[in-house]
């Protein structure tokens, strides 16, 4: 007898059954589940010898294993490096680097790759589906780190970790209704997803033709009445609007709670707009001087890239008496005479051209940074009517609240998985006890 049959025997003998909170009609008269450990349901696989002409698989906590180039991931690999590379097969697991982070990956492809992953192969029936959906619930994630030092410092889980593992295992049938369930939720998912971006897609070919792209002067689609009004004024930024510098607040007061949320680079995203981090958000309880505090509506910039794309993202503050105008943060006011509506530039800031320029304006080896004079430099083209900013604006903000409505849909179905998952599969908690 093998050691995976026996170590599957000792627990069919021995580990008492669990059962998950929630269970499908049909099964809930059924026995408990079994926990098998990991090396009684999956052997490693060290296969090297490739067919040529396999794809290169990358292996991403968003889309499992997949070959790099659907996914625009190029790291050049030699033939010999090649020779060492294993043999990844459809319906395969692969623990990587970052499996303390996103779980195990399942592969739907045939392919190679990189050594330095371990791939496991079932061993015992089941439903690949199953442990798929399995391997990436936080509650596994817990149980896989749990006690491995060191994998934040680039050590690998190894098979002999993973197969220590006690995984809960239902029968068959029960396998597949589980899998079923969840696969048809990923579907819902992932077609919301598309809707959510297919808007996305929309919204940027619409501000490619609402305002002049690069190296015009005049947009390419104008609302019918203003079609015989005057062409796009061009001027730089500074003769329309001042930029000012926030405030360096004292490290010493930064906290995770309290009344005034101060803002960083973080609450921006590339494509601009506030992000609310959540429990991540940074909170201040020193003193406040006044001038610093932001009122519902106020512009800013962000003068820092952080991350890839930040650098000119705009955010139009959501609440009065909240927001504290911090370092690195430029806040965009009109100059008396103007005409301005203020959700029209925060648009302007979002344009291709105005963005290029921005980043062409700052400074820096690792992390870019720009200034409030060198971005009232940049010259741009805008419309002098307000009738006419308001007309995009409102254009733009239809569609930004159909792209919002979409995306709390996608938000919530996202969150029913996860607390169905949270139900469908017994508790780590009840596993440990």
């Amino acid at each position: 007898m093998s050691s995976n049959q026996e170590a599957s025997n000792a627990m069919d003998d021995n580990k008492p059954t669990r059962a998950p909170k929630l269970r499908f009609p049909e099964f809930r008269e059924a026995e408990g589940w079994k926990e098998l450990a990991g090396d009684a349901l999956f052997n490693q696989i060290n296969n090297r010898k490739p067919e040529p002409g396999l794809p290169v698989l990358a292996i991403t906590q968003e889309h499992g294993a997949i070959p790099r180039h659907l996914i625009d991931y190029h790291v050049s690999v030699s033939e010999k490096s090649i020779e060492s590379y294993k043999v990844v097969r459809v319906g395969d697991f692969i623990i990587s680097l970052r499996s303390f982070q996103g779980g195990i990956e399942y592969s739907h492809y045939h392919g190679i790759c990189s050594p330095a992953y371990v791939i496991l192969r079932r061993s015992h029936n089941g439903v690949s589906e199953y442990f798929k959906h399995y391997f990436k619930t936080e509650r596994f994630i817990r149980l896989l780190t749990k006690n491995l030092e060191g994998l934040r410092d680039g050590k690998m889980i190894s098979y002999t970790q993973f197969s220590a593992l006690l995984i809960p295992v239902p029968s068959l049938p029960e396998q597949q209704k589980i899998a079923d369930c969840l696969s048809s939720l990923d579907e819902l998912i992932a077609a919301q997803s598309r809707k959510v971006d297919t808007l996305k897609t929309h919204k940027k070919g619409l501000m490619q033709q609402l305002f002049p792209r690069e190296r015009e002067t005049q947009p390419r689609l104008r609302f019918p009445e203003f079609k015989s009004v005057g062409g796009w004024e061009e001027k730089p930024f500074s003769n329309l609007c001042s930029i000012k510098h926030g405030f360096a607040f004292d490290g010493e007061f930064f906290s995770n709670e309290g009344e005034y949320v101060l803002l960083t680079p973080g609450n921006f995203y590339e494509d601009g707009g506030y992000r609310d981090r959540g429990d991540k958000q940074k909170y201040y309880s020193g003193e406040i001087p006044q001038d610093y505090i932001l009122n519902c509506g106020d512009l800013l910039l962000a003068m820092t890239e952080q991350a890839a794309g930040l650098l000119g993202s705009p955010i139009l503050v959501p609440e009065s008496d909240k927001f504290l105008h911090n370092q690195r943060l430029g806040l965009v006011r009109k100059r008396p005479g103007v005409a301005w509506m203020t959700e029209f530039f925060f648009h302007v800031f979002n344009t291709l051209p105005v963005r290029k320029a921005i980043h062409a304006s700052a400074a820096g080896a690792k992390v870019r940074h720009t200034s409030p004079t060198k971005i009232g430099e940049v010259v741009f083209h805008f419309p002098n009517s307000l009738l006419e900013q308001q007309r995009i604006v409102g254009c733009l903000t239809t569609l930004d609240d159909l792209i919002t409505a979409q995306t709390k849909k996608l938000e919530a179905l996202k969150t029913h998985k996860k607390g169905l998952i949270q139900q469908l599969f017994p508790s780590i908690e009840v596993v440990e006890a």
